[in-house]
């Protein structure tokens, strides 16, 4: 039997800049601890489905990213006797709303772990490995909006991470922070842009945060071009660390020409693979955060980097596929009863699979910094 599951996760910590946590729910039956899962349902997508369970199980939505993270078995006896093994397809969601109530809250508890307490405490050999697997960055405080970033920014009257980053910077050039403080703020954009795709309220303030968050990685850029020149010992050859920050500005240019089409358009609703690819992309950030910080020592995390890479490359694939299936239904829908909604759409589809094609260019860089570094 195959069933479909979400790992809900989130960034701990008040400013959400601490390390990943991740939701689990009782089970009904045995009152152990589980991740949300169930049957696929007939007309949605398997990540679709999942999706739904989260909210009903656990009272969660967010982003969900339409490539699994892996499977794992467990068996579960029904009424009449059998012990029948069950395989349960998982993808990540990136949780950006925690209901009040929700369909299950009266038979369920739900409660937020540190990555070790999640996998301690389920009972699947296979899914405590996923969970184990479910690395950190651990270099989020870049992208917060408080503190020392923010208290700078204000009595120098420049961006707060340009301003945070000239104040750290050694002279032989920080490169490793500059490129996780970049990652953060990537990562920060991401969660933003699949917030605005949620169709609620405040869509304006998402596309402000998108254009905000733009805004730090240019600063951020701009120093390590200026570093890269300033500096005689570099980690890297210098064409490698700027084209690593060039394909990782990309990125977030292209989020933020998303939302930019998003407001010149006043567009409100948003297509469901339009909604899928925003998953991938939150789960790209959330990949490149965790590899940035493994450069510090590539010999000793080739294995490691190589997954993530394959993962980002495997997963651009799957965005290629969602944004061709939804041309291809929209041209036939709207394509002449709508133009412009179509010529609109088309836009936003183009943009989105931009920001997927640079998340590869990034994974490129990183093997080819593996290869010629391990």
């Amino acid at each position: 039997m195959r069933q479909i599951a979400v790992l809900p996760y989130r960034f701990g910590g008040p400013d959400k800049d601490g390390p990943t946590e991740i939701l689990l729910v009782t089970s009904r039956g045995t009152g152990r601890w589980v991740i949300p899962k169930g049957n696929p349902l007939t007309g949605l997508d398997r990540h679709a489905s999942a999706a739904v369970e989260a909210e009903e199980e656990a009272g969660v939505i967010g982003a969900v990213c339409p490539t699994s993270i892996g499977s794992y078995e467990y068996r579960k006896r029904r009424a009449n006797g059998a012990a029948i093994m069950y395989n349960v397809e998982v993808f990540p969601l990136a949780v950006t709303r925690e209901l009040d109530e929700w369909k299950e809250m009266d038979e369920r508890e739900r409660r937020w772990f540190t990555l070790d307490q999640a996998a301690d405490s389920v009972d699947e050999a296979d899914l405590q490995a996923m969970i184990r697997s479910f690395s950190d960055g651990g270099f989020r405080a870049a992208a917060r909006r408080s503190g020392v970033v923010y208290n700078v920014a204000q009595k120098t009257g420049v961006n707060r991470m340009f301003a945070w980053f000239q104040r750290l910077l050694p002279k032989q050039g920080n490169f490793f922070d500059m490129f996780e403080a970049h990652a953060a703020t990537l990562s920060a954009g991401a969660e933003a842009l699949a917030r605005m795709m949620q169709e609620g309220e405040g869509i304006a303030d998402h596309i402000q945060e998108i254009v905000e968050r733009e805004h730090d990685a240019d600063a951020i850029t701009r120093e390590v071009l200026q570093t890269v020149r300033r500096t005689f010992l570099t980690p890297f050859d210098r064409s490698a660390i700027t084209d690593l920050i060039a394909a990782m500005d990309d990125a977030i240019d292209e989020m933020q020409k998303t939302a930019g089409a998003v407001d010149l358009y006043d567009v409100t609703r948003f297509e469901p693979e339009m909604r899928d690819i925003a998953g991938l992309i939150v789960d790209a950030a959330r990949l490149t955060v965790e590899a940035l910080p493994l450069l510090r020592n590539i010999s000793a995390n080739g294995a490691r980097l190589h997954e993530l890479t394959e993962r980002l490359v495997r997963m651009e694939g799957h965005a290629d596929e969602i944004h061709a299936a939804g041309l291809k239904r929209l041209f036939k829908e709207y394509g002449s009863s709508d133009t412009m909604r179509f010529l609109i759409a088309r836009e936003l589809f183009r943009h989105l699979e931009r920001v997927t094609d640079s998340f590869e260019d990034v994974a490129n860089e990183i093997d080819g910094l593996v290869i010629d570094h391990a």
